[in-house]
């Protein structure tokens, strides 16, 4: 795997707990955090229609905000994995169609 790839997985975990953290402290709402990144995902998803690419590139543009905030919903009490966060993505995505 690229090491670019490994990379962005501990951002991605990292972020996830980031946020979890601020939830904690009461400084974001759970449906705060929601909101933020379901508008991040629009944008992103606006700005792939705009700039033309293919759909499997605008997924790749929109999958680190679908982790965050398939995460971000998770048992607030233990982290969980990579792996286990992005099977939930793409459980619901095959749910999507």
């Amino acid at each position: 795997m690229n090491t670019a790839n490994l990379q962005i997985e501990g951002l991605l975990l990292a972020a996830s707990r980031l946020l979890e953290a601020m939830r904690r402290k009461g400084l974001l709402t759970q449906q705060e955090i929601e909101a933020a990144l379901k508008e991040a995902d629009a944008a992103a998803a606006r700005d792939a229609a705009q700039r033309n690419i293919s759909p499997a590139q605008a997924e790749g543009v929109r999958f680190p905000i679908r982790f965050l905030l398939a995460a971000t919903r998770l048992d607030e009490t233990r982290a969980a994995s990579f792996s286990e966060v992005a099977t939930l993505i793409g459980e619901d995505r095959g749910r999507r169609g």
